[in-house]
């Protein structure tokens, strides 16, 4: 209604101005033109609301996505928390042969390892060639088996040492890995907050996890393997004692009459001392 009021007094203001003038003259009013010129009014005005409405949700994103750009000032003061390390072993060297141990836990080289093991442990010693093919079967097994049991202990051993060393040398890495990621979790930079950087630190735990993982899985296997040693200890110690059954239950006749005889003969030549007196 405003509209046509303004229309309608624009007409008239130009009909007086017209008629003022020396060859003044009317204008002809044409409906046409005036529906047109209102739609194209009505067209202005709804872009113009358009134009408005999209300003609005323009803003309205902006400032979320400032806001999700932002983090809480008292985050890390809330949820931040210190975790246990990884510490460098030591112990006394009282005679010399304990440190290639400690460096083998602490530095983590086959070499290291291999080193500690011949320093700290008591070396076996092997038997002489003519005294070892001298023996019979049965002993020959038994020495096997228990040299067998002393090198895959040693084996195993400072396959430990090397992999417990070499977890415990990359510790401090690892932990300044996971401050670096804590420290960029807490950041109230925006930069720090953005979708990419978020997804970013997501790979990035995932990644520490899964090496974390890999860490504590080489430790099992460690423990699963010191086990497996002694577990064949025990199975050694038992089939030993089985096998002693048997050779005494196939050997005790035969035993038992070396004894009988022995015993027959030598009362015997008692018997013939005292007579022969």
């Amino acid at each position: 209604m405003k509209s046509q009021r303004i229309l309608c007094l624009i007409f008239f203001a130009a009909t007086l101005l017209g008629t003022s003038s020396a060859y003044a003259q009317w204008t002809v009013f044409d409906p046409t033109n005036y529906a047109n010129a209102l739609n194209e009014f009505h067209q202005l005005q709804q872009t113009y609301t358009t134009a408005l409405q999209t300003r609005d949700q323009i803003i309205t994103t902006y400032n979320l996505a400032y806001q999700m750009s932002r983090m809480p000032q008292n985050l890390a003061a809330r949820y931040k928390s210190d975790f246990a390390q990884w510490t460098n072993l030591s112990a006394p060297n009282s005679y010399g042969n304990t440190s290639a141990w400690v460096n083998a836990l602490n530095i983590g080289s086959p070499t290291q390892a291999s080193q500690a093991y011949n320093s700290a442990v008591v070396q076996v010693q092997r038997y002489p060639a003519g005294s070892y093919s001298s023996l019979d079967s049965t002993t020959q097994a038994m020495i096997a088996n228990q040299y067998a049991t002393s090198e895959l202990t040693q084996g195993t051993t400072t396959s430990t040492l090397s992999t417990l060393g070499t977890i415990r040398s990359n510790s401090e890495v690892f932990s300044q890995r996971l401050a670096n990621l804590e420290s960029d979790t807490y950041s109230i930079d925006p930069n720090q907050q953005t979708s990419n950087a978020l997804l970013g630190k997501i790979n990035s735990a995932t990644l520490l996890q899964i090496h974390s993982q890999q860490d504590t899985n080489q430790i099992l296997a460690a423990s699963v393997q010191q086990q497996l040693i002694a577990q064949k200890q025990q199975i050694d110690s038992q089939n030993r004692a089985i096998n002693n059954a048997i050779y005494f239950q196939q050997n005790f006749p035969m035993v038992t009459q070396k004894v009988a005889n022995g015993v027959s003969n030598s009362m015997r030549s008692i018997s013939l001392s005292i007579s022969g007196r």
